[in-house]
């Protein structure tokens, strides 16, 4: 099992390269992913805060983080929480659901 922190600066460096298409930033430096932990089975939770509540694009911003998380050598799992966004109950089901496929 690859160590947490050697895991956290993987998801690091691979969530950089989720750029939002309308800032041209990725997600990190615009600190859209927040409370990234990774537990001892390599699950990781984080917090999805949309640039604003009625963001038009949290749901590819958000399919895009899924994936980069995903594509990680040692993540077993992962946990998104979406706030702050106008319709975060929905997304949150949705992306339960994109979870559990």
């Amino acid at each position: 099992m690859v160590q947490s922190a050697e895991l956290l600066k993987a998801i690091g460096e691979k969530l950089m390269m989720v750029i939002d298409p309308e800032t041209n930033t990725d997600v990190i430096r615009m600190r859209l992913v927040q409370s990234i932990t990774v537990d001892e089975t390599g699950k990781v939770s984080y917090i999805f805060r949309p640039s604003s509540p009625l963001c038009p694009i949290a749901v590819p911003l958000a399919l895009g983080i899924i994936q980069a998380i995903h594509a990680v050598p040692g993540v077993t799992g992962q946990s998104i929480t979406v706030v702050d966004y106008i319709e975060a109950d929905a997304l949150n089901n949705i992306l339960k659901t994109v979870l559990e496929e």
